[in-house]
């Protein structure tokens, strides 16, 4: 008997790797091993690069810009067996630091409404991707990728509550690499102070997120379409998380 799959994938050189899989869904239940959320990937060596293929991964989508992948660069970038793509998905947004409140809710706000044309060429590279697994990821796995994978579970039919409590899971696995990730953003001219407000992932947030989009567009499926997504799409990345593929 094959062992039930697990959501976090303990691969060496990762910390935040996990499944959609595995949560109740208005169409059944999402599957395993069809679509992964991931922190950074440069800390694989071959062995955990081997790791990944033997997860089934076959599209890699990034999602950090261009002074990242420059410092860090990704290792399925130009491999052979890997459909790889890079999407900047927060380029250009700054929330003011200033500001009281939830700093990364304002954050995601503005991904939602100034990032639509990423975010949907994200989700179309999801929808269209070949056989096997897609990794999506960022540096901590926690907001470009966070956002993504709310859409991607919210088009599924996952209940609010479980998409919080997917978004929360990323405090604890990420906190041996909060050093390194606060290090390699004030070596890029962040302020430490400031960006410890953004190393955050309070389920409030992303209740707040989920909230926003209803109120703003009425729901997952409607913002999918406001952005451009057509009707089609929409039923592919609803396939891919619940269907046979």
């Amino acid at each position: 008997m094959q062992p039930a799959p697990t959501r976090h994938l303990p691969i060496e050189g990762t910390y935040n790797v996990r499944d959609l899989g595995g949560y109740a869904a208005s169409g059944g239940q999402t599957q395993w091993r069809r679509i992964l959320r991931a922190d950074a990937l440069h800390r694989l060596d071959e062995q955990g690069v081997d790791r990944m293929l033997e997860s089934g991964v076959t599209t890699v989508i990034d999602l950090r810009h261009a002074d990242e992948l420059a410092h860090q660069p990704n290792p399925f970038s130009g491999h052979p067996g890997v459909a790889y793509h890079n999407v900047s998905l927060l380029d250009g947004l700054a929330p003011d630091l200033m500001t009281e409140g939830d700093l990364l809710l304002e954050l995601y706000k503005l991904a939602l409404t100034q990032r639509q044309p990423a975010l949907a060429q994200v989700l179309r590279l999801i929808a269209d991707a070949p056989p096997g697994a897609v990794l999506f990821h960022c540096t901590a796995g926690k907001d470009r990728t966070g956002i993504v994978a709310a859409l991607l579970l919210g088009v599924a039919g996952v209940e609010a509550a479980l998409i919080v409590e997917d978004y929360s899971q990323t405090a604890a696995l990420i906190a041996p690499i909060i050093a390194d990730i606060t290090a390699g953003a004030v070596s890029r001219g962040a302020d430490p102070a400031a960006f410890q407000r953004l190393l955050a992932s309070e389920p409030e947030t992303m209740v707040a997120t989920l909230a926003f989009i209803e109120a703003e567009f009425g729901s997952v499926d409607e913002y999918l379409g406001a952005i451009g997504l057509d009707d089609q799409t929409i039923d592919h990345l609803r396939n891919r998380l619940l269907g046979d593929l």
